[in-house]
């Protein structure tokens, strides 16, 4: 595929249906360039006539963009007791999302082997030949190596990177990523024109992850395992975190850390409708967490907006150094939405520069649970593209 048409498919990601007039504008090439070269990913099958766009007066123009019946994309997004899954079209219209299916994916073959038969039964159920499945984006939490195929999560052999099994597997072409990462991206794409080339992703859910969109184009650092921004030293609260070190963020901004906070508290004697809970069952499960937030209980608002200032802190120090246009807050912590917010925004203008975050927005992601899944779908997209 030559440069010029992977320009005008990009183009069509990232504006929608697009005018030849408007191609030939926005790639400084000429009209007749353009019709030919549209002509050619159309007989391709990739690009469709869309219509006739309205103007002000004189003819209306042709415009054109993705054909969504071109092929699919399959995005799948492993948390740690289920997995999601996304099927998307050509054009990246999400066509089917099934949420928490049970599975709990362990570092040996026969529980990938598992997840992949489940997998293709997810596909099979649709309405989708799984011979139009163009690509397969998977996203796990932890350290992933997207370009060498690895997890340092789910480890399974140095000789074989995790793609490569998935890829026998499903029959497919495979790639993996971050599970932040991917949220990102999904994230990214869905605002459409309104993107802002310089965005964070804060992935607020049982640990602390981020993505980054740098100048349009998502960040992955030297090693590929950018984004660890859950493992900064920031607190100084002499608590060990799951990666060995002491005083990461994670330990107090996560869910992790949310849980613990109400447990030491229900300890210490204090009343709250998860204390039938913990006595009973002698813990208390992050969900029980986020259903008591939701249910306005006192002790678990107070838990919520603990994470949400120490987090904000967090925020502050990153806004200070890559002053984004815009944050947005992801993940399973979300649910406590004003209760979070409020405290994050109050300790950014705290922490950070004021000329430096006074043209950052921050808010919710607008994908919630499915955000991953979607990001799946299109990264897998655009990793065959790039391959064409």
């Amino acid at each position: 595929m030559t440069t010029l048409q992977k320009g005008i498919l990009d183009l069509c990601i990232s504006h929608g249906d697009c005018s030849i007039a408007d191609i030939s504008k926005q790639l400084m090439v000429s009209v007749p360039t353009v019709t030919k070269t549209i002509s050619e990913l159309s007989q391709l099958g990739y690009i469709q006539e869309k219509g006739k766009v309205g103007t002000s007066g004189g003819r209306r123009p042709n415009t054109f963009g993705l054909n969504p019946e071109a092929g699919f994309f399959l995005g799948v997004d492993v948390a740690r007791q289920h997995f999601h899954v996304a099927i998307s079209d050509f054009s990246g219209k999400i066509q089917f999302f099934i949420q928490d299916i049970e599975f709990v994916l362990e570092a040996n073959a026969d529980s990938f082997r598992t997840m992949c038969k489940k997998i293709r039964e997810v596909v099979d159920g649709s309405s989708i030949a799984w011979n139009m499945v163009l690509g397969v984006g998977i996203s796990l939490s932890g350290r992933v190596n997207p370009e060498k195929g690895f997890s340092l999560s789910y480890f399974v052999s140095d000789n074989i990177p995790l793609g490569d099994i998935f890829r026998r597997e499903l029959g497919a072409p495979v790639s993996i990523e971050n599970d932040s990462r991917a949220m990102t991206y999904g994230e990214y794409v869905s605002l459409g024109k309104d993107a802002d080339p310089d965005l964070l992703f804060i992935n607020l859910s049982w640990g602390l992850g981020m993505g980054m969109i740098l100048d349009g184009k998502l960040y992955y650092g030297k090693s590929g395992f950018s984004g660890e921004f859950g493992h900064f030293p920031l607190l100084d609260n002499n608590k060990i975190c799951r990666c060995g070190k002491i005083g990461c963020l994670e330990t107090g901004a996560s869910g992790s850390a949310l849980t613990k906070w109400i447990t030491d508290r229900l300890k210490e004697g204090r009343r709250s409708s998860l204390s039938n809970i913990w006595k009973a069952n002698g813990e208390i499960t992050l969900q029980n967490v986020l259903d008591a937030v939701e249910d306005e209980d006192v002790l678990a608002i107070e838990g919520i907006g603990s994470t949400g200032e120490t987090l904000g802190r967090g925020i502050a120090g990153l806004i200070n150094i890559f002053n984004p246009g815009l944050v947005i807050i992801g993940g399973r912590l979300i649910v406590g939405r004003d209760y979070l917010m409020l405290p994050i925004r109050t300790a950014v203008n705290k922490y950070s520069l004021s000329k430096v975050s006074a043209d950052t927005r921050i808010r919710f992601s607008r994908l919630g649970r499915s955000a991953a899944a979607i990001g799946d779908c299109l990264l897998s997209r655009k990793k065959f593209l790039e391959q064409l």
